[in-house]
């Protein structure tokens, strides 16, 4: 079929083969592609809203044993700045995420081999009782491969337990590309694309909250992101189809490349990252090809707020979050070194730049608030609120101990 032809079916909301869905990708004009997401985007969202959450990354450890190439954040056992967060120093950040009017935690970390399952069981039971409303959207695919690698468990048991104790979301983290070839390049100790897709299963299963991911930029090739996307596209239908349960959205970024991690100090560095116009062109083509998808996050952390404004007209529309604290692609020279934090009115004002309504959600996707008219900094700053901390340092002395540091 000819490109023509292809475009005419995607724009009829039509599924595209992987063969199709690379002659699209690689030989239709982008802008053509671009406007056809756009469409598509306005057909099964709610045309002039743009959704955002106010929530928080926790890093909670950056201890880890697998020297992922792209990563400037990990340190190994026993490094000097190893470190684990402490129940006071969670509750700390927790109570400054409320004061926002916040509603989620994403809580991620390293492989770190000195914490055991009882220590997130203990750990995600007191951050349930103590915030109930908070969403604990935690931890990765990989993370749980290494917990059960530690616990001689399966994913299903560690999930399952942990769940109990709390978790509400496995978010998409880890992905990357999902083709074990360049997994085995960048990342060879890692959770390989099976087991990454059969974490989300599971935690689709339970009932959880998943995000899907892609990050592009690792000298992968363009069959390779298609095989990624269709990972994706297909464990969304095999979820949606058994148990109406799938992910919430996709969400995309290029490799973050400094002298602060292995591939941005590579003799091979030129192959590595992708520049502004992929990001925007590769996002809108996610949006056609990832035809059972309803949402998509522009990335204003790693892709800076004008391409992120410009992914709105390419298919996505959710300009992400807050993210009042950032640990890990900072440390990578991303954007949020500039800006660590969004507030809440720099967030409408993006949104209304691109000449639409802000809308708060919630992790799954619920409108909890839009804004009609424009507010003022005041009107959306942060609040003082009750502190549930009193008493906590001498509480803290009960969560389970961490050795081995």
């Amino acid at each position: 079929m000819i490109t023509s032809d292809l475009l005419k079916k995607a724009a009829a909301g039509e599924r595209l083969t992987p063969a199709e869905g690379l002659q699209v990708y690689t030989e239709a004009d982008p802008e053509a592609v671009m406007a056809i997401a756009h469409e598509l985007r306005l057909q099964r969202t709610t045309p002039g809203l743009v959704t955002y959450l106010i929530d928080r990354n926790i890093n909670y450890t950056n201890a880890c044993t697998t020297d992922c190439q792209f990563c400037s954040f990990y340190r190994v056992p026993g490094h000097p700045e190893v470190y684990v967060l402490d129940k006071q120093q969670i509750g700390a950040k927790v109570e400054e995420l409320l004061a926002w009017g916040g509603t989620r935690i994403l809580m991620q970390g390293g492989h770190n081999p000195a914490l055991r399952i009882e220590w997130y069981e203990d750990m995600l039971s007191w951050l349930k009782a103590t915030y109930p409303e908070i969403d604990l959207d935690c931890f990765s695919p990989s993370e749980i491969e290494n917990i059960a690698h530690l616990e001689t468990m399966t994913m299903e048991e560690v999930l399952a337990r942990l769940h109990s104790a709390g978790l509400d979301g496995l978010p998409g983290g880890g992905a990357e590309i999902l083709d074990d070839e360049v997994r085995g390049r960048i990342s060879p100790k890692k959770t390989k694309t099976a087991q990454w897709i059969h974490a989300m299963r599971i935690a689709q299963r339970l009932g959880m909250t998943t995000s899907a991911t892609m990050v592009i930029g690792f000298d992968e090739t363009m069959e390779q992101r298609i095989s990624s996307l269709t990972h994706l596209r297909n464990l969304q239908d095999e979820s949606l189809s058994s148990h109406g349960n799938g992910f919430t959205a996709f969400i995309m970024w290029t490799a973050q490349l400094s002298e602060t991690n292995s591939l941005g100090r590579s003799r091979h560095r030129h192959k590595y990252g992708a520049g502004y116009d992929e990001y925007v062109h590769t996002n809108a083509f996610a949006r056609i090809y990832l035809d059972n998808f309803t949402n998509f996050q522009a990335s204003w952390p790693t892709q800076g707020l004008d391409t992120a404004r410009r992914t709105l007209f390419a298919g996505s529309n959710d300009f992400g979050s807050t993210m009042l604290e950032e640990n890990v692609v900072s440390q990578a020279a991303a954007y949020t070194q500039q800006e660590q934090r969004m507030t809440v009115h720099r967030l409408h004002e993006q949104i209304r730049m691109a000449g639409s309504i802000p809308a708060q959600r919630d992790s799954r996707y619920r409108i909890v608030r839009s804004f009609d008219h424009v507010m003022t900094p005041a009107e959306l700053a942060p609040v003082p609120i009750p502190t549930r901390l009193d008493g906590l340092q001498e509480r803290a002395a009960q969560f389970i101990p961490v050795a081995g540091l």
